[in-house]
């Protein structure tokens, strides 16, 4: 089977059942952000893999890897069932979203989120190179939401998707504050007046004064 077809060459890309649609469709572009989505997770686990030199490290290394592989996995069912119109009998073959499958993304956010510290503020998105790639994907994930509900004005979708899409959001984070916090890294707070202090240090440098700079307040709180 060839990757290429040329079929879609006209901008037009067929769903389960054959029906033809556009690829600039709404459907498509929720199908297309899950998939994004989906890569930035895998770029989370190859990130992750390894980071740990010692037995604990590796079993959290593990933990989280199983959790990445099980969400993508996932993402590939809600994948199908987008672009599986409702009315079609090619829905009988899916494994279509349900209540038990963000149920079980809401037990994942318990387990993981009771390792970490509770959340008292915003927080910068980075960290490790694994963490940021989750916070990508958290962001992905929620246009992914968006789309679906966008879509849901359109046509029949699976009611169950969305919440999925938002709780596998709300999962990345967690994972990403996880991912962190198991390295020992530290969080970055949000500065709300983050541009001013900015400021103040740029008008240090041009005035060249060193008493100015010493009483200028710090870029972030322990910085």
């Amino acid at each position: 089977m060839k990757i290429y077809t040329r079929t879609g060459d006209g901008g037009t890309t067929a769903l389960f059942g054959g029906e033809r649609v556009a690829k600039s469709s709404a459907r498509i572009r929720a199908i297309g952000s899950v998939d994004e989505a989906n890569a930035h997770l895998g770029a989370a686990r190859v990130a992750w893999r390894g980071a740990g030199p010692d037995d604990d490290a590796a079993n959290a290394a593990s933990a989280l890897d199983a959790q990445l592989h099980d969400l993508q996995n996932a993402l590939f069912d809600v994948g199908a069932d987008l672009a599986t119109p409702e009315e079609v009998a090619a829905r009988a073959h899916l494994h279509p979203i349900d209540a038990a499958d963000v149920a079980r993304l809401e037990r994942a956010i318990d387990r993981f989120d009771a390792d970490v510290a509770p959340l008292q503020h915003f927080i910068l998105p980075g960290g490790h190179p694994a963490a940021a790639n989750l916070h990508v994907a958290r962001t992905v994930l929620r246009r992914a939401e968006r789309e679906t509900v966008a879509l849901g004005q359109e046509v029949a979708v699976n009611a169950h998707v969305a919440a999925f899409l938002n709780r596998a959001s709300d999962l990345a984070f967690v994972l990403a504050r996880w991912v962190n916090a198991a390295m020992h890294l530290p969080e970055a707070p949000w500065a709300a007046d983050g541009r001013d202090r900015d400021e103040a240090h740029d008008t240090t440098h041009e005035e060249g004064s060193s008493d100015a700079a010493a009483a200028a307040p710090p870029l972030r709180e322990g910085s």
